[in-house]
């Protein structure tokens, strides 16, 4: 188990992309290792045969730990570690080599391999042409669009099931069933459906093993308030227009919160700080953390000396971190040393709120 980030311990193999027997290249995409919620992309060390997996998809274990034996072409590998007879091979049942490298997030590879998609026939928007799960979702849905006739819309669209590859539009005027059609008539009732059942692992397992941590953990106080943010408002108009006239991504007020919540934590150091055994640790420094939300839960990448920032600075970071996350390019170091969270549900319309303390923070600003 390669160590993928500076505080990595443990990794969860999520999937392995070759098989027992498999020809694999240096450099190609071997499996994806799930690492504090940061699914990772992990390739080949050496070129050979993929002779034995010794840690199956969902294991969690130590980093350092063997994970599988890559064998040179008719290598006998030595004894004990499950060795293959000379002249024996553990072959794909004549399956021909599989294609070269395709660039995707591990997200991306999943769910191709679930709804049955070609990567390789898939464009990729992400950084050399990466393919990430927007391309995928889309690819899949162009393919349904075009393959789906047009009697096949229903008199009404139907959500598709979590993990079902998204639907493609209803037309407009194809939605509703002509006035005269007939009724479907009523064959008796309909046999009971069973509930899906979603396993827990993953970014959920994670995300419910830190919740519950920070319930028992830190007894949670909040408190609300109010402010005149009049000047606020014109600051960040003004600010706004100037980054996007120097081509940056634009000022938000999330980034003017992280900018001041930094500068406070620096003048209140018990708000910057951590519960770590029956120490409490202070820290020097303010690395706000800014939850962003996913289909499958929720990241907190974290903006590193934000007090040191500028508020344009402070925006790009923000831009490259969420794009990150919603890419599945993140790694684990964009996750780990926060301070301090932040997170805004105003987008939804949301007031007041009380989040859930980030483990092991002391605070979170909602």
């Amino acid at each position: 188990m390669p160590k993928l980030g500076m505080t990595m311990e443990e990794g969860t193999v999520q999937v392995w992309f070759k098989q027992e027997g498999d020809t694999v290249q240096k450099g190609e995409p071997l499996l994806s290792v799930l690492t504090d919620k940061v699914d990772i992309e992990v390739d080949a060390p050496a070129s050979g045969v993929l002779h034995k997996i010794l840690v199956p998809a969902g294991q969690t274990v130590p980093i350092n730990t063997p994970i599988a034996i890559i064998a040179a072409e008719g290598e006998v590998v030595e004894p004990g570690r499950d060795a293959v007879p000379a002249g024996e091979t553990r072959g794909s049942g004549g399956k021909a080599a599989p294609p070269g490298k395709v660039r995707a997030t591990p997200v991306a590879r999943r769910l191709a391999a679930q709804w049955g998609l070609d990567l390789a026939a898939i464009p990729g928007s992400g950084p050399k042409g990466r393919v990430t799960r927007a391309d995928v979702e889309a690819f899949a849905a162009s393919r349904q669009a075009a393959a789906l006739p047009a009697e096949a819309f229903g008199p009404a669209a139907v959500a598709p099931a979590a993990g079902s590859p998204p639907q493609a539009a209803v037309p407009a005027g194809l939605a509703a069933a002509p006035a005269n059609a007939a009724a479907a008539p009523v064959t008796g009732p309909q046999a009971p459906v069973a509930p899906r059942r979603i396993p827990l692992s993953g970014m959920r397992r994670v995300i419910g093993e830190r919740m519950s941590q920070s319930a028992f953990t830190a007894p949670h106080v909040t408190l609300t308030t109010e402010a005149d943010v009049t000047d606020l408002v014109r600051l960040r108009t003004a600010l706004n227009e100037e980054d996007r006239r120097h081509g940056g991504p634009g000022i938000g007020y999330l980034d003017l919160f992280v900018r001041i919540a930094a500068r406070a934590l620096l003048e209140h150091p018990y708000m910057n700080a951590r519960l770590e055994g029956d120490e409490l640790v202070l820290e020097p420094e303010a690395h706000v953390g800014v939850a962003v939300a996913l289909p499958d839960g929720l990241l907190v990448p974290v903006i590193r000396h934000a007090s040191r920032l500028s508020v344009g600075a402070i925006a790009r970071e923000r831009h490259r971190l969420v794009q990150a996350a919603r890419n599945g390019t993140l790694s684990p170091d964009d996750l780990h040393g926060g301070t301090f969270t932040i997170t805004n549900l105003g987008a939804y319309e949301i007031g007041p709120f009380t989040p859930t303390i980030n483990p092991p923070q002391a605070a979170i600003l909602g």
